[in-house]
């Protein structure tokens, strides 16, 4: 795959970007973004193993008197840590009468439930069993057998990333009326980049795609990250997709290589008219080689803010985006 030029490092972590054309202006993407290629690529995806393996938040969102709930598919789970500092995790309904266990508190590493007391050490207990769970810095993630229905693995696919100390690191966390598939096949059509988000993105070409028939997902993009004015950040970087429900970009040139954005789809429990929801949950790990980004290492508690607030305005668009394919499929109007 032809990944195109490499993106030219400057003093400054930042360019002027020269003669910048008008949005509508710019060389149309449709006739690239072949909708069977998108295809091939997504049904290439969703034949990756998961091991039923699932992100339902963020590590940092674990550690006070409240455990982390989610509803994946029709299953309530929680999660918390234990005296220890060690993860626990089982199902969300107290094994007793039912109680919602994401409404109770946990006490010196116990869940206690709310309704009757029952207290839960993440072992067997009641009739409570523990479930699979895996905390890797950043994410937080479930196995549900049932659910996912494919062979178990024991631990899931975490995608590469820099070292945690090296970095920078930020969750964004949203959701929409849409499956797994359709927030997928969003990030599986980066051409879509400077024409739906300019206010982020410009001069975005796909340098390399897969071709329908390899087994390989690669998408290669150069593209600027918009400051202000002209002020930008070229880049390039690839799209890949380890597993069903995740898709990363790993910046590969440029300013800030070696940072990754991963893109994470699980779905949840179907809205009040049997719609399908998804969560989608996007991590940030930015890094940097110049001695400058120390500096922001040390006032990471102010960027992650800004970090999350950048994610939420593009999810506003893609979720838009996701939740509109999703539609005309299940109305069986989707042209691709």
């Amino acid at each position: 795959m032809n990944r195109g030029p490499r993106a030219r490092r400057t003093r400054l972590p930042f360019s002027l970007r020269g003669k910048p054309l008008p949005w509508e202006r710019q060389e149309p993407t449709w006739r690239d973004a072949s909708p069977n290629l998108i295809a091939q690529a997504l049904k290439r995806a969703q034949a990756r193993p998961s091991g039923n393996w699932y992100v339902v938040g963020a590590s940092s969102a674990l550690g006070g008197d409240r455990p982390v709930a989610r509803t994946v598919g029709h299953r309530e789970v929680v999660l918390w840590r234990g005296a220890d500092g060690g993860l626990r995790a089982g199902p969300g309904i107290c094994p007793h009468l039912g109680a919602p266990l994401a409404d109770s508190p946990v006490r010196c590493g116990t869940l206690v439930c709310h309704w009757h007391g029952l207290a839960l050490d993440g072992t067997s207990f009641a009739g409570w069993e523990p479930l699979p769970a895996f905390d890797d810095g950043i994410l937080l993630w479930v196995r549900l057998d049932e659910v996912g229905g494919e062979a178990p693995l024991d631990a899931p696919v975490v995608p590469a990333r820099p070292a945690l100390a090296r970095g920078v690191a930020a969750v964004y966390e949203g959701s929409g009326v849409c499956e797994p598939e359709d927030v997928v096949a969003n990030r599986l059509d980066p051409w879509h980049g400077a024409w739906f988000h300019p206010y982020s993105f410009v001069d975005l070409t796909v340098a390399g795609s897969p071709g329908v028939d390899e087994t390989e997902d690669g998408f290669a993009v150069n593209v600027s990250f918009k400051l202000a004015g002209r002020l930008v950040v070229p880049v390039q970087a690839v799209f890949t997709a380890p597993e069903p429900r995740t898709v990363v970009m790993h910046i590969t040139d440029g300013e800030g290589a070696g940072s990754v954005v991963e893109t994470h789809a699980t779905p949840l429990e179907p809205d009040e008219r049997g719609r399908p929801r998804t969560a989608v949950t996007e991590a940030v790990v930015a890094v940097s080689d110049r001695p400058g980004f120390a500096l922001a290492r040390w006032t990471a508690p102010l960027l992650r803010p800004l970090m999350r607030t950048a994610a939420a305005r593009l999810w506003r668009d893609d979720l838009a985006y996701a939740e509109r394919r999703w539609h005309l499929r299940s109305t069986r109007r989707f042209p691709g």
